[in-house]
């Protein structure tokens, strides 16, 4: 394990306390101009999430009606009733993207896989760079439009783990913590994204972000900050 990773895993909470979580829950509002583009505007503006911390499966709920919730369980995508019947479901959900452009719009089953292993990736973060097949290696640093130097690490995820594109690189401040994700939304055609995590705070010894801002990177690797792609508010954390 590099130096960098141990120390964002250390100033996130630290892997044996993240070994004995069983979940992680939000209350979250997702906006940003992605949605309207996809056909589904405000459909997670307040919204409850859980995820299991060791495997691929995310729940939100609401969805649409009271009495339904999502299912993403690795690339099976579905939506169930709170009495566990399952409405509707696509097994192998990422091939339903093929030829898709940042607006061919989506289904109810485009939106649980995008939306479900993206929240599952960034609560995971950076614990999730420990899981098999996972390699990770500390790259150049990158010195903001602040004049602040933040440590890099380019991940490289393997073929069974659902996720925004095969290589992704996250910036660090020198505390180890999470400051900024980049990657290609590989489902949404391919983009140049820079992933904003701000506004830290600790739940029960963990530290995430409660802020996500994604904008698309401009020229010099800036963030073209005029227009905000996905905003991700996390109104309140709860680990167990």
């Amino acid at each position: 394990m590099s130096d960098l990773l141990e120390l964002a895993v250390s100033a996130h909470g630290g892997w044996e306390r993240w070994q004995r979580l069983r979940t992680v829950s939000a209350h979250v509002s997702v906006g940003g101009g992605v949605w309207p583009l996809k056909g589904w505007p405000d459909v997670f503006k307040d919204a409850q999430v859980s995820i299991d911390p060791h495997r691929q499966h995310t729940e939100y709920s609401p969805f649409v009606q009271a009495g339904r919730h999502t299912l993403f369980d690795a690339g099976r995508t579905a939506v169930v009733t709170d009495g566990g019947e399952v409405v509707e479901q696509r097994e192998e959900a990422r091939k339903a993207f093929a030829g898709h452009t940042l607006t061919t719009p989506w289904d109810a089953q485009h939106l649980i896989y995008f939306t479900g292993y993206a929240m599952w990736t960034y609560l995971t973060t950076p614990f999730l760079f420990k899981l098999p097949g996972v390699e990770s290696q500390e790259v150049e640093p990158w010195v903001t439009e602040e004049g602040e130097t933040w440590r890099r690490l380019k991940v490289t995820f393997p073929s069974c783990i659902e996720t925004h594109s095969t290589e992704q690189t996250f910036y660090f401040d020198s505390s180890g913590i999470l400051q900024r994700h980049d990657y290609s939304a590989d489902v949404l055609g391919g983009t140049s994204s820079a992933n904003y995590a701000t506004e830290h705070e600790t739940f029960g010894g963990f530290v995430f972000p409660t802020k996500r801002r994604v904008y698309a990177i401009g020229e010099n690797n800036l963030p073209l900050r005029e227009r905000v792609a996905v905003a991700i508010d996390f109104l309140a954390i709860d680990v167990a």
